[in-house]
This record gives structure tokens, sequence and C-alpha cells, in this order.
């Protein structure tokens, strides 16, 4: 595969397409946000909030997987240029494992924010 191919919205699809089920067949963190992501949305759905705040969870909880795709993408990055312990790699995957922690603790953080102003 060269560097950059020719684009086409097609090939370019199939590429995204080509990553997510990558990242489904491979990673367990990643198909377990999904899972999760499942439920959480009809939670959403089902509750009675206004519409800003609906959007406001979905938009948090579809950072999450983008968040693990990212990290994801960089642990692969990380094992094809070494397969040895260096500090640098393992900086490089524990701050790809903190930005997603970050994004759980986000989302989170919106829900409590969300469910204390309609019901406490």
């Amino acid at each position: 595969m060269r560097n950059k191919p020719g684009y086409s919205i097609f090939k370019n699809g199939s590429y995204a397409l080509q990553g997510l089920l990558s990242a489904f067949k491979t990673e367990t963190s990643f198909k377990l946000e999904i899972f999760f992501g499942i439920l959480l949305t009809a939670a959403i759905l089902v509750l009675n909030l206004p519409f800003y705040e609906k959007v406001l969870l979905f938009i948090t909880l579809i950072l999450i997987p983008v968040v693990e795709l990212l990290n994801s993408a960089v642990e692969n990055l990380v094992d094809l240029v070494t397969r040895e312990t260096h500090p640098l790699a393992k900086n490089a995957k524990d701050m790809g494992a903190a930005a997603v922690l970050l994004t759980l603790l986000l989302h989170i953080g919106c829900w409590i924010a969300i469910l204390c102003k309609e019901f406490c």
C-alpha cells in the first residue's frame, strides 16, 4: 500500500470500515465501549431530558470510542516501532490510556451533572 493512495470516497470509507472492524476484532476495550455505548444510548433516549442535554450525553459518549481508536492506533504504532521496553514507548501508551480515562470521566461527569440537575 502506498503512503498516500489516490482519494476516493469509497476507498477511504472502506479503509475507515476496515479500521472499525479491526478494532472490534482485536481490542477488548473497544468492544466493551461499544456494548456499554448501546446501553447508554438506550438510556439517553428513554430519559425525559431536554434536547441539549441528550446531545451533550451523545457527544461525550461518542468521544469515548473515538479516543479509544486513537489510543489503539498509538499502541499499534509503538509496537511496530519497538518491542523493547523503552520509557518513551511506555509514556506514549500511558498517555493514550490517560486520554481514554479523561474522556470516560468527562462523560461520567456530564451524567452526574445532568442527573443532579434533573433529580436532586
